[in-house]
């Protein structure tokens, strides 16, 4: 049996979300909105709904009848049990997240629906940019302070692995402004979403760093009113349970009608 492997430090996660305050946590509850937001769009009722959570205090306000659930490496979820899972802005900071979604899947009856909002390649570059020179010029080096974290397309391949059908993918920037990057960093460890890497140094950063750091996003992601832009990009994943009931892709060749008809247009030969 093979594992995935360990991206991040699970204990150092559940202690950074430990701390995080309530009236911080701004990206979460921009993740709710955006699940209501889709949820309008789909014509149904859903009647049993699991959702995959670091913060259920947060989700429980606005599913009270949601069935919550931790995003060890391990769900609680009993399969084929709800119409509805929700993996709700965690999927990033998870060492197996395909893993992850196939347990959603398995959790869903049929033709039930998965959705996941998770942070996406995008988020803070502008710190990541700052910090990455700043510790190359000062130490001359670089230490693993960084979570990878996926493009669109590439989590977008996630769901069809994961065995969900009509996938899709998509997501939006948030622009942040903070007068410096302390403000940022410490915005950063009130929402839990602070460095836990398991390969992440164990030793204080020297101040000098920071201080690069500073200097070089100010030079380069300074805002024109004197603060400095941090980016937070959220993808939204959709994908549905198999059933006999959703629509199939044709058999290539079995098209009734010439496309050069549909267009309106002449068709013509490509040269050999």
């Amino acid at each position: 049996m093979t594992h995935a492997p360990r991206i991040f430090d699970r204990i150092a996660l559940l202690r950074h979300r430990s701390r995080a305050r309530a009236d911080d946590l701004f990206l979460q509850q921009l993740a709710v909105d955006e699940i209501k937001d889709r949820l309008s769009m789909v014509n149904r009722t859903f009647k049993s709904i699991a959702i995959v959570t670091g913060f259920p205090e947060i989700w429980q306000h606005d599913f009270p009848d949601a069935k919550l659930v931790s995003d060890s490496d391990t769900l609680e979820l009993e399969v084929g049990q709800h119409d509805l899972v929700i993996h709700a802005m965690c999927l990033h900071w998870s060492n197996d997240p395909v893993g992850q979604i196939i347990q959603c899947r398995r959790a869903l009856i049929p033709d039930g629906l998965f959705l996941g909002v998770l942070l996406g390649g995008r988020t803070l570059y502008e710190l990541r940019a700052a910090l990455t020179d700043a510790e190359s010029r000062v130490s001359g080096g670089i230490s693993p302070r960084v979570s990878p974290m996926a493009e669109i397309r590439e989590v977008g391949a996630l769901l069809q692995r994961a065995g969900l059908n009509l996938p899709v993918a998509d997501g939006h920037a948030s622009i942040a402004k903070y007068r410096d990057l302390a403000h940022l960093m410490l915005d950063l460890r009130d929402m839990g979403e602070t460095n836990a890497l398991a390969s992440r140094l164990r030793r204080p950063t020297p101040r000098p760093v920071f201080e690069m750091a500073q200097t070089l996003y100010r030079e380069n992601y300074a805002t024109p009113d004197g603060y400095l832009s941090a980016t937070f990009e959220m993808i939204c994943l959709t994908g549905w349970s198999p059933d006999d009931s959703q629509p199939k892709p044709l058999r290539p060749g079995s098209a009734q009608a010439r496309l050069a008809d549909a267009l309106m247009t002449r068709e013509t030969k490509l040269p050999d």
